[in-house]
């Protein structure tokens, strides 16, 4: 950023202008905060979907720590044969059955040198800022390179990726992925392994497809409403978090027309140093490019667990009907997710 953040006080989003160097965006590109301590040790898989565990063991064998597991097979049966080692696996489930949390393990776990985790946002920008032959030479001979959410909304980024990953396969370097869809392709949740496929073409067959179902974590524990806070309590809780650390205060309208000024690898040093981020007069969104702006920055609201305190409409309301029912469905409903757990943390 242009300036130190503050250490206490209330600031308005509005004014902050974050600028981000390219070394800056290389240095950032580790598992966010909440995954510091994520091992697979950690990762509860639910017995209720066998899918979990299996990919946790699956995970473990890619990462180097443990052996993959073997199905058992009858007496007259053949062994079923191992599936051939693959450079790159594919994390293949809806939001909220801890594919983040799998993607860091692997990450930690890896005894890996050179090694790097981010989101397709962050690794895309980074191309951008250095230039394609630069990012190569970066990431070249890497040992591991972690993508959080792979975007496949554009066909030009998306392009640019996939090159930019069957060099680095070429030159020994692991691959690890989650993804949201494609615009034309809907569902409730899963992140068919299809879709990524076919938009990474030439690199499908790098990739082993792991599927993880269940449930959304996040809805477990609470109940699926955003929190509300009238303006009394509002002003309450974002007083109080500035008197011990920093909070912002500022107009819904005044954040979604801010976010369209800043570029979206920039979201994360534009909540750098916050503790509470208040949002004032929240109402639905029916324009599609703020929406998906306001989607982007609540993964990284979310990637570094500030809490959201809101007056106005429900967040958990914020996307019009009509975009509910259309191609970025699940990246609205992830959103809708974590708005929900980030107002009542």
């Amino acid at each position: 950023m242009t300036s130190s953040p503050a250490t206490t006080g209330l600031i308005h989003l509005v004014d902050r202008d974050p600028a981000v160097s390219g070394a800056e965006m290389v240095d950032a590109l580790v598992p966010p905060p909440q995954f510091d301590g994520a091992t697979f040790d950690s990762y509860r898989a639910d017995p209720a979907y066998p899918s979990q565990q299996e990919a946790k063991e699956l995970l473990q064998a890619f990462a180097g720590g443990a052996t993959a597991p073997v199905k058992k097979v009858g007496f007259f049966r053949r062994a079923e044969k191992t599936p051939p080692v693959k450079p790159g696996v594919y994390l293949d489930g809806g939001f909220g059955v801890g594919k983040t949390h799998l993607l860091a393990s692997i990450y930690h776990a890896m005894p890996a040198r050179r090694k790097y985790f981010g989101s397709f946002i962050e690794y895309t920008a980074l191309v951008g800022i250095l230039g394609y032959a630069k990012a190569v030479e970066l990431f070249r001979g890497s040992d591991l390179l972690c993508i959080d959410e792979f975007e496949l909304d554009d066909p030009g980024d998306t392009m640019v990726m996939t090159r930019l990953l069957g060099e680095l396969v070429a030159s020994g370097t692991k691959l690890a992925a989650t993804s949201n869809t494609p615009p034309n392709a809907l569902g409730e949740g899963r992140f068919a392994a299809q879709d990524f496929l076919r938009e990474i073409q030439s690199m499908s067959d790098s990739f082993r497809t792991i599927r993880i179902d269940g449930t959304d974590f996040r809805q477990r524990a609470i109940d699926g409403e955003a929190r509300v806070l009238s303006d009394a309590d509002y002003r309450d809780a974002v007083d109080g978090a500035a008197t011990g650390g920093v909070a912002s205060d500022d107009a819904f309208s005044g954040v979604i027309g801010h976010l369209a000024r800043v570029h979206p690898s920039r979201f994360i040093r534009l909540i750098d140093g916050l503790d509470v981020i208040g949002l004032r007069d929240v109402e639905v969104l029916h324009d599609q490019s703020a929406a998906l702006r306001l989607v982007a920055f609540v993964d990284r609201a979310y990637d570094a667990q500030i809490p959201i305190r809101a007056t106005g409409v429900p967040l958990n309301t914020v996307f019009a009907e009509e975009m509910l029912g259309g191609g970025y469905r699940k990246k609205y409903l992830r959103a809708v997710s974590r708005l929900v757990a980030l107002t009542h943390s």
